[in-house]
């Protein structure tokens, strides 16, 4: 058996804002003349709609510099979704120079009004210490706000806090508390801790089916751990009957995804033929990419492959194994374009 310890995923989001879903509004140049003249009037909803125009280029090209204009002369006046914007544009240095303080400032202004998703940012920088002392008292304390408000992410992000007991006192029960809410909404990260919670029996009795229904719930989404997890789960017989066909469905999704753990058992389902013909080559090839992803075990394996080849085989899975790299550095680049546009 392959299984190895169940992975908690352990990251910090940033959330962004882009135009509501459905159609973006489109404006014709007599509409966009009017908003300007009222802008300029100083009418800060007008202000603030001129500079999302500029941000995403509706009715006129984009341009971030006369975004970053609008959004501060609407955000002085106290515009909170100004003010988040505003936020976002230093934060990721969008028409002006990067500057985590005044990402910082105006998140803590549009936050003071309500705005969940500056709260939300707010903690996060907290969290990581960017524009001001890490703090994780105060990271909480932000999170905690703008999870009351139903926010998934804050959600999620204040479980971590509990599940590692980082500024609170580590409490699972509460983790699972709150990955349950974020999870419930469809976060998938949230999805695969509660599994992991499940199937650890931490903050709840160990029940493998629970663990392997969130597991689903986060790999069909694309979570590459949980995809890992899943297999894991079918290679075992937890929670479902024993399938190595589906184990070695999961793990190579999670392994065409850069998964090491994942790349590493399917290596082993390759070199075993465990629901899968038996291939050395293409084993040792993802041994060798599990190997470069820190698997350690992967080190392990590289005798048992290297005793069983011959020379050309060998260097056949080296050449194949860089092949499947480039494989998945292009997905990658083309996953991280699609969620950019």
């Amino acid at each position: 058996m392959r299984h190895l310890p169940i992975l908690t995923v352990v990251m910090i989001l940033l959330f962004t804002i882009s135009p509501a879903a459905g159609e973006e509004p489109t404006y014709t140049p007599e509409q966009i003349a009017q908003i300007t003249a009222e802008a300029e009037a100083g009418d800060a909803g007008q202000q603030f709609l001129l500079g999302e125009c500029y941000d995403y280029g509706q009715g006129i090209p984009i341009d971030d510099a006369q975004a970053i204009k609008w959004y501060r002369d609407a955000a002085e006046q106290g515009h909170a979704v100004a003010q988040f914007n505003l936020g976002v544009m230093y934060d990721e240095g969008e028409g002006v120079a990067l500057d985590d303080v005044e990402a910082v400032k105006w998140y803590r202004k549009a936050a003071d009004q309500g705005h969940v998703s500056a709260q939300y940012n707010l903690g996060v920088m907290y969290d990581n210490g960017e524009g001001v002392v890490l703090d994780d008292v105060e990271a909480v304390k932000w999170y905690r706000i703008a999870a009351k408000q139903g926010d998934r992410d804050a959600q999620f992000n204040l479980g971590l806090m509990y599940d590692n007991g980082e500024g609170v006192p580590e409490d699972d029960a509460e983790a699972v508390k709150l990955y349950r809410m974020s999870a419930e909404q469809g976060n998938s990260l949230a999805q695969n801790n509660l599994g992991s919670m499940y199937g650890e029996g931490e903050g709840v009795p160990e029940d493998d089916t629970e663990a392997v229904k969130w597991f689903r719930m986060a790999a069909e989404q694309g979570h590459a751990s949980a995809q890992y997890n899943l297999g894991n789960m079918y290679d075992n017989g937890e929670g479902v009957p024993t399938d190595d066909i589906k184990a070695v469905k999961w793990f190579r999704m999670a392994a065409e995804q850069g998964d090491a753990d994942a790349q590493n058992n399917l290596s082993l389902m390759y070199s075993e033929g465990e629901g899968i013909t038996k291939d050395l080559i293409l084993g040792y090839a993802w041994s060798i990419l599990a190997r470069s992803g820190g698997n350690e075990n992967a080190n392990l394996n590289r005798v048992y492959f290297q005793d069983q080849m011959s020379t050309t085989q060998i260097a056949e899975a080296q050449e194949l194994s860089l092949k499947i790299q480039a494989r998945i550095e292009a997905n990658r680049k083309k996953s991280e374009a699609a969620v950019s546009e």
